[in-house]
This record gives C-alpha cells, sequence and structure tokens, in this order.
C-alpha cells in the first residue's frame, strides 16, 4: 500500500513543479517559442479563475497532496486516505475540463500544462485501481 502512495507523491511532485514553472517563468523562459501552443494557453482568458492564474491553484493543491501523501506514508490513517482520493478524484474533473478547453476551445496545448494534466489522470487511475483497498 505504501507503493501506492509514493507512487501518487511522485506524480504530484511532477505536477507540483511543472505548475511553479507555468507560474512564474515566461513562455520563453520555460523554453516555448511566442506563438506556441504554451504560448497560446498561458496568455488566454481560461489561464484564470476568479481573476487568480490556475498554475497558482495547482501549486496549492499540490502542496496540500504532497504533504497528505507525505503523511499518509509515514502513519496510514483512513481520513488522510479519504481526502487524497477526493482530491485526486476532483483534481481529475478539473483536468479533464482543461484538457477539454486546450482541445476544443483554445485548439493549442501547452505541454506543462499536459504534465500536470497527465500526472492527474495516471493518479486517478492508481486511485480507481485501489479503490477498495
Amino acid at each position: 500500500m505504501k507503493h501506492k502512495y509514493k507512487i501518487l507523491f511522485a506524480l504530484s511532485f511532477i505536477a507540483l513543479l511543472s505548475s511553479i514553472m507555468l507560474s512564474f517563468y515566461s513562455t520563453e523562459q520555460i523554453f516555448c517559442s511566442v506563438g506556441s501552443g504554451c504560448d497560446i494557453v498561458k496568455n488566454s482568458p481560461y489561464n484564470y479563475t476568479l481573476g487568480i492564474q490556475n498554475s497558482h491553484y495547482g501549486i496549492a493543491i499540490f502542496g496540500i497532496l504532497l504533504i497528505l501523501l507525505y503523511s499518509q506514508i509515514k502513519r496510514h490513517s483512513h481520513v488522510k486516505k479519504q481526502l487524497i482520493n477526493i482530491l485526486i478524484v476532483l483534481g481529475s474533473i478539473v483536468v479533464f475540463y482543461f484538457l477539454y478547453l486546450q482541445a476544443f476551445v483554445i485548439q493549442a496545448y501547452c505541454k506543462y500544462c499536459l504534465v500536470v494534466d497527465v500526472t492527474m489522470v495516471i493518479a486517478l487511475i492508481i486511485t480507481l485501481i485501489g479503490w477498495r483497498d
């Protein structure tokens, strides 16, 4: 069981790093050329929710998830397990919405956003597989 949480921890750490890069670096600094998918997505109106950049939410959410996962690895708790599951399911719903926006509304893809998206989908699959445990 600890292996599941270690894998989820690693995935969340990768997503956190990607969120940090999106939050604090310009598209040129993260090796995306002007007019590329990253630039288009990052400069779209969909990059903000309630006036806050989406990647800032990612930093907060993945930070909380990392703390919960670390705590769960050290000392298992049913309550922490449920919180982790809820965060991953809710995060995955948001990720599917962002994938929809990139594919059908913005019609451009940001590679750093996709890193976050893919890690959350993998985390959801791992969570669903281990749901009964």
